[in-house]
């Protein structure tokens, strides 16, 4: 009789690993609060040109000119790799975050406009021109106008490769960026009516910043100390290219151009790994606007600091804690009047009669 074979062995299953915890990246918040200051600085610099000082201006102008195109970048990574949305209702959340704040800028814009001036019909004309992303007296919200798409686009991009099925909502108002620009001129062609420009897109280039920014703020941080001072040297050279190019051939010199690329880039390496002082790192879970925590605070102005951060528990934090004297007189009680003759003391008892102090079990409680 031929011998019976063994069924096969199942393989071997391995657990999934678990998700690697999220670590704050602190040279990426270095990184916003450099862009922020930056931007800030180009705008002063458009006040130096409308005053006389072109040398200055320009030079202000250029020092800033890569602020935007790395926020565009750090979109991309955050969206792509560093914090992506795990479904729908989290992206349309994060959109929310950044049009509620948006839409109440817009407005105080506009009431201030009608208060110093413009009759109310021009006012009523600019609000409906914010709805379609060219506002005047807003005119430095365009970044948002280019942001939200661009965040929504990568959101969806991002859940669709992850395998998060179709998220519906954010895909139908993808859509509905995408094709209103065809709307908006079909509608003026039926009806004979004047529609401002569609100003909600994201260019390519703001495209281009964000996937490229996302594959060099993700890359691996280890040795960059080493190669820092070799970037910043390069950012340097990119920044006195940048100058002499605005000063030559165009100025502003446009955020898609081979300079303004070239000092992002350089600027976007040599902050990457970064190490940020502890005393300058912004609290964990907090947003941008935190950051400003570190700036002075007035004299009447009192902090409250909030709790010790608590660290790694040690043998000290584990070991439990001696109930109190009254808890433990109602134990007794109870423990009298529940428990039989002759039955074993439970393992609370044990706990209640030892004395840590002396080392011992008291005799107080049961035979």
């Amino acid at each position: 009789m031929p011998p019976t074979a063994r069924p096969p062995a199942p393989p071997a299953t391995t657990a999934p690993a678990p998700p690697a915890a999220r670590v704050r990246r602190h040279d990426i918040d270095a990184l916003r609060v450099l862009c922020t200051a930056a931007v800030v600085l180009c705008h002063t610099a458009a006040e130096f040109i409308d005053a006389g000082h072109r040398t200055a201006g320009i030079a202000a102008d250029s020092l800033s000119r890569f602020a935007v195109p790395a926020f565009f970048a750090m979109a991309g990574w955050a969206a792509l790799a560093g914090a992506p949305v795990g479904s729908d209702r989290r992206l349309l959340r994060r959109l929310e975050r950044i049009a509620r704040p948006m839409a109440v800028w817009t407005l105080l814009y506009l009431l201030w406009q009608y208060v110093i001036g413009p009759p109310p019909d021009d006012g009523a004309k600019e609000a409906v021109r914010a709805l379609f992303g060219s506002v005047e007296p807003a005119f430095h919200l365009w970044y948002l106008y280019v942001y939200v798409p661009l965040v929504l686009l990568l959101g969806v991009a991002a859940l669709v490769l992850r395998g998060r099925g179709v998220p519906r909502w954010s895909a139908a108002l993808l859509a509905a960026f995408a094709l209103a620009p065809v709307l908006r001129g079909d509608l003026g062609r039926l009806t004979g009516a004047h529609l401002p420009e569609w100003n909600w897109n994201a260019p390519l280039y703001a495209l281009g910043y964000a996937v490229a920014g996302a594959a060099l703020l993700a890359a691996p941080r280890e040795g960059r100390a080493a190669r820092r001072p070799l970037w910043t040297a390069a950012a340097l050279a990119a920044l006195l290219a940048l100058g002499a190019y605005q000063f030559t051939v165009r100025h502003p010199a446009a955020y898609g151009s081979a300079a303004v690329a070239a000092l992002t880039a350089a600027v976007l390496i040599a902050v990457r790994g970064l190490r940020v002082p502890v005393r300058l790192r912004a609290p964990p879970g907090a947003p941008l606007g935190r950051l400003l925590r570190h700036v002075p605070r007035p004299p009447g102005l009192r902090h409250r600091p909030g709790p010790p951060p608590r660290g790694p528990r040690t043998a000290r934090d584990r070991r439990p804690r001696r109930p109190g004297r009254g808890r433990r007189r109602r134990d007794r009680a109870l423990l009298r009047r529940q428990r039989p003759v002759g039955a074993a003391r439970p393992a609370r008892v044990a706990r209640l009669n030892h004395r840590p102090d002396r080392g011992r079990t008291t005799g107080r409680i049961g035979p």
